[in-house]
């Protein structure tokens, strides 16, 4: 008799391994759509429900068991060829892994079957491919809940207990040096950097381990595309490009939400209809390409679509009617589409379950913006739209810039600098929050950290700057250009292990982690969008002109930098 501790690690294997048999299913069942003669995919259906039949009886599952099992008389049945596959049944079937899955992270194992549960049964039962009834299950579930189990090398682990002991050897010899009669200090420094390249050694192999690839979260999106379009009465498909590109498990997780949206968005807003899309001389089922690859450090995520491209006027005009746009104004190509991120706007003439409530690309910017990504947006008319993500690798580590704020340390992400510079004295007044400067020719927003973050300074009791103190310019890019962070120091570049903010700390706009120094001594990871997404929400006329802050409650001043 397992113990309850056994029961419960048993019980997350369990859901684990049917998650991924129900993805890889549901994956067959649109193979089968498309080529209905596959009887390759019609086995790899069979067998993740009977493997799931099969394991639910174990833990006592009732209504998984039986409508899995209901399920399987229908696959036996095509199999048999006593019915034959339609989109009704691939549609029936679909429904059936939907519910399975929502069954697989219920809590009430025992429970009995619901009615809507017991009609799907009945429908499994005696399915007429011609004629399916629609159970109307809500949108497909791509994951009831993130991950947190992963594959790994048994070599790597070996590896990873060869490190853990090499590095308590090199360890203890340093101690040992220095606990003993007087040795020279060269010699320490070696023994110290020795134990300094196990150790990051140890960190790249355990950066290593969270590592997926990003081919079976790619796939989930083509159930998205097939129950998008359909509704619309479109026509679309997903092909996948760079499916072996690993990318760190929790940038997969956060990738997810703006990928949906996307696609929802590619197939609403840029492909056509079949019939227009014919007169186009396009054919009728319009082609999503979502590729991977890696570039300089990131990862870039593209999501390409061969429709009708974003209408530029029909852009503008939303904008105007919305008030985002004085009328007389001309906006650059790159202006226009990046209106289409701001917060409520949609092209979209009706309100529909799809589109028209303006909460899709806005979701997508601040996701990944989170993330220290960036995006950016390509469009032609009548050819085409990409929408390109440029993402860390992983969020575990962070290279960054070391910067010291009112006697408090802070890291600025190390992909959102540009540059450093340094702020005349006498410029700008000490309490000055924001201003504009001129840097190279363009005029950009600065913000001074020490009055952004003065809430949080107070708290841990910072240590005054004088107002003769030199301060330094950090300019950094995000979505909208460029800006500029007003700093009292600049402590140079750093590696370090991120970490969770501290509890009393945690909702502080600005702020999305921390990390501990070398000298043992905390610092706090500067959220560059979201700092400038505050100073942005604080001013109405924003929206005429994104890249600069403007209408400021405070007096501002234009000042030139000397850069470093």
């Amino acid at each position: 008799m397992l113990d309850n501790q056994s029961m419960a690690a048993l019980l997350d294997t369990f859901i684990a391994e049917s998650d991924e048999g129900l993805t890889a299913a549901e994956e067959a069942l649109l193979v089968l759509e498309r080529t209905p003669e596959d009887a390759e995919a019609l086995a790899a259906v069979f067998r993740a429900l009977h493997t799931l039949k099969g394991n639910s009886g174990l833990f006592d599952f009732d209504a998984m068991t039986r409508i899995a099992h209901a399920t399987e008389d229908l696959l036996d049945r095509l199999r048999e060829g006593q019915t034959v596959v339609s989109n009704g049944i691939i549609t029936l079937l679909l429904e059936s892994v939907d519910v399975l899955r929502a069954l697989l992270f219920e809590t009430d194992r025992t429970r009995a079957l619901s009615a809507s549960e017991r009609q799907l049964i009945e429908h499994l039962r005696h399915a007429d491919p011609l004629h399916v009834p629609s159970q109307n299950a809500a949108e497909p579930i791509l994951a009831a809940r993130a991950a947190r189990t992963l594959r790994i090398d048994v070599a790597k682990l070996d590896r990873l207990l060869d490190l853990s002991g090499e590095i308590g050897i090199a360890r203890g010899r340093v101690s040992e040096m220095l606990g003993g009669p007087a040795v020279a200090g060269r010699l320490v420094l070696e023994a110290q950097r020795d134990a300094d390249h196990l150790h990051f050694e140890l960190q790249e192999l355990v950066m290593k381990l969270r590592m997926v690839p990003v081919g079976p979260t790619f796939r989930q999106f083509q159930r998205i595309v097939r129950d998008t379009a359909r509704p619309l009465g479109k026509e679309a498909e997903l092909r996948i490009e760079g499916v072996d590109v690993e990318v760190d498990m929790s940038v997969i997780e956060h990738l997810r939400d703006p990928l949906i949206h996307m696609i929802r968005n590619s197939i609403g807003h840029g492909i056509e209809s079949p019939a227009v899309r014919r007169a186009a001389k396009k054919p009728p089922a319009g082609t999503l390409v979502l590729r991977s690859f890696r570039e300089a450090g990131s990862i870039v995520i593209e999501l390409a679509d061969d429709g009708g491209g974003i209408a530029r006027e029909r852009v503008l005009r939303r904008a105007r009617e919305r008030g985002l746009l004085p009328e007389g104004e001309t906006l650059t190509d790159a202006q226009v589409v990046e209106l289409i991120f701001h917060p409520g706007f949609s092209t979209a003439e009706t309100v529909t379950g799809l589109s028209g409530r303006g909460v899709g690309l806005d979701v997508v910017r601040r996701n990944i913006d989170a993330i220290h990504g960036s995006i950016t947006v390509e469009t032609e008319q009548g050819r085409g739209t990409t929408f390109r993500m440029r993402l860390p690798l992983t969020l575990a580590i962070v290279d960054g810039l070391g910067v010291g704020v009112a006697g408090e340390s802070f890291v600025i992400p190390m992909e959102a600098v540009v540059e450093a510079l340094h702020l005349p004295a006498g410029a700008t007044g000490p309490s000055q929050a924001t201003g504009v400067i001129q840097h190279r020719g363009e005029s950009i927003p600065f913000v001074r950290l020490r009055e952004r973050l003065s809430l949080f300074t107070d708290s841990v009791s910072p240590v005054p700057v004088s107002d003769k103190a030199r301060e330094n310019v950090v300019v950094v890019r995000y979505a909208r250009g460029l800006a500029a962070l007003v700093v009292d120091e600049l402590h140079g570049e750093c590696h370090t292990v991120v970490k969770p903010l501290p509890q009393p700390l945690r909702g502080i706009r600005g702020l999305s982690g921390s990390a501990i120094l070398p000298n043992g001594r905390i610092t706090f990871i500067v959220d560059v969008p979201g700092l400038l997404q505050v100073e942005i929400d604080q001013r109405s006329s924003v929206a005429r002109n994104p890249s600069l802050f403007r209408n400021s409650t405070r007096s501002t001043q234009e000042w030139s930098c000397s850069a470093i």
